[in-house]
């Protein structure tokens, strides 16, 4: 079963970045971008006139393209409302990837308050995106308090949350409620009593998204982290938002994650498709 080549649209054709990127992601055979309203060597291209983005969300829709990479020059707000109206789901979160830590955080761009059960939901789809990227995921569920050291609506939410994805997924290792600390620092889990994680949790789920997003910002700019994405999770093709500020190289590597998404995305395509042929055939 040979994988098929991966198309990537970039609706953002006219940025400098973007076009370096694509020719890089072309030369090295990592997928077959096309670039709306740009022109680069390797790369399709297609001139579109009105709005770029829910053009090339439209191209992913309709199977003309694999997925899309969007952000360099316009708000999350504009990519995630494109791709949300475009490709419908139920419930989608977002995630961004630090490589040199492999950490996961999420959600940092689509869910402002979510409850326990969306919490869930969202440590669900990024346990599933870890796993994609050959990384066996270690949930912690963050909050200001670590198992009961404080008290409210919050801790209670974050908690809820906690045990709702322990009983739906065993087979995976999380805690929490924890703060930050006895997240990832096995010595301060030693001292507030987290003896699952252990301090060495690798995705990290906060408890709304103005946690997330200051959270990964402080990372960045204060830890000279290096983050992919955001990455967006739950919809029916692969997704990624990109910061302003992203650089050539990153705008590279989301490329890979989109790939190793659509590949995934294209085998359980062929698998159903077997299946319901089999299952046809014996009727």
């Amino acid at each position: 079963m040979t994988k098929e080549a991966v198309k990537i649209v970039f609706p953002e054709g006219q940025d400098k970045r973007i076009l370096k990127a694509a020719e890089i992601i072309a030369k090295r055979g990592i997928a077959v971008p096309i670039l709306i309203n740009g022109k680069a060597k390797g790369c399709e291209s297609i001139s579109v006139k009105g709005d770029e983005i829910d053009y090339a969300m439209n191209l992913v829709n309709e199977g003309k393209a694999d997925g899309c990479i969007c952000g360099a020059m316009h708000s999350t707000l504009k990519t995630i409302r494109s791709a949300l109206h475009i490709l419908k789901s139920k419930f989608a979160s977002s995630y961004l990837f630090f490589p040199e830590k492999k950490m996961f955080f999420a959600d940092c761009a689509l869910n402002i308050n979510p409850d326990s059960e969306q919490l869930a939901q969202i440590a669900e789809q990024t346990a599933e995106s870890a796993k994609m990227l050959g990384i066996k995921p270690r949930v912690a569920f963050l909050s200001y308090s670590t198992k009961g050291s404080g008290k409210g609506e919050s801790v209670d939410k974050v908690r809820k949350a906690a045990e709702i994805f322990k009983a739906r997924n065993k087979s995976i290792i999380s805690d929490g409620e924890l703060q930050l600390d006895a997240a990832i620092v096995p010595e301060v889990a030693k001292l507030k009593g987290s003896r699952i994680i252990k301090g060495d949790a690798n995705i990290l789920i906060f408890p709304n998204l103005d946690a997330g997003n200051i959270g990964y910002k402080i990372a960045q700019r204060l830890g000279k982290m290096h983050a992919l994405g955001p990455v967006l999770q739950g919809l029916k093709k692969p997704i990624s938002d990109l910061s302003r500020g992203c650089s050539v190289d990153e705008i590279v590597e989301v490329a890979k994650i989109i790939v190793k998404q659509a590949q995934r995305k294209q085998t359980r395509f062929r698998v159903q498709k077997m299946r319901r042929h089999f299952l046809a055939r014996r009727k």
